[in-house]
C-alpha cells in the first residue's frame, strides 16, 4: 500500500518509473547500500519523529546520526522517535520504508544539511525493498521540506 502511495506521489513529477524494487531488503542503511551497490553515506535515511506533537520526518545522509544537542537547539524540544508499532499509522509508511514522499497529509519534512555532501541520494519508496536515485534538487522539489536543518553528526563525532 505504501509503495503504491509513493508511486502515485512521484507520478506527479513523471519519475515513478525510476523506483527500483529490489529482490533483497533495503530496510536498513547497511542493507540498502549493499542492495543498491553504493556507500552508506549516499542512502537518504528517514527518521520518523514527533516534534511539538506534530509528526515529522527528518532525512539525513545514511552515515549520520541524529545529534540530540543540535536537535534541541533547532526545535527546542527533546528528540523523540515514533514508536515502531505506531509509525505506519502516523506517517503513512512502516519502519524500513519510511520516506519523505507519499506521507500522510499532516507530516512535516525536514532535510538535513548532511545530504548536501552528495550529488545523488537514495531514499526508500515506502517499502522495505524499494528506493529511488534522486539529485538533491529533485529530493527538495518532491519532498517539499519545511526547511533544511543541521541536526546530524558523524559516527565519529
Amino acid at each position: 500500500m505504501s509503495l503504491i502511495k509513493v508511486k502515485e506521489h512521484l507520478k506527479q513529477y513523471g519519475i515513478e518509473n525510476r523506483i527500483v524494487e529490489l529482490d533483497e531488503s533495503s530496510a536498513s542503511v547497511k542493507e540498502a547500500a549493499h542492495a543498491l551497490h553504493t556507500n552508506e553515506a549516499a542512502i537518504a535515511k528517514s527518521i520518523a519523529m514527533m516534534i511539538d506533537n506534530e509528526p515529522s520526518i527528518i532525512v539525513l545522509a545514511g552515515d549520520m546520526k541524529l545529534d540530540n544537542h543540535k536537535f534541541k537547539e533547532e526545535f527546542h524540544v527533546k528528540a523523540k522517535m515514533l514508536p515502531f508499532e505506531e509509525t505506519e499509522a502516523i506517517v503513512g509508511h512502516a519502519p524500513g520504508g519510511v520516506c519523505p514522499f507519499g506521507v500522510n497529509e499532516n507530516v512535516k519534512i525536514y532535510l538535513d544539511e548532511s545530504l548536501k555532501a552528495h550529488d545523488f541520494v537514495y531514499p526508500a519508496c515506502g517499502s522495505s525493498n524499494s528506493a529511488i536515485k534522486l539529485s538533491l534538487d529533485e529530493l527538495e522539489k518532491i519532498s517539499k521540506p519545511v526547511k533544511w536543518v543541521n541536526v546530524g553528526k558523524g559516527k565519529d563525532e
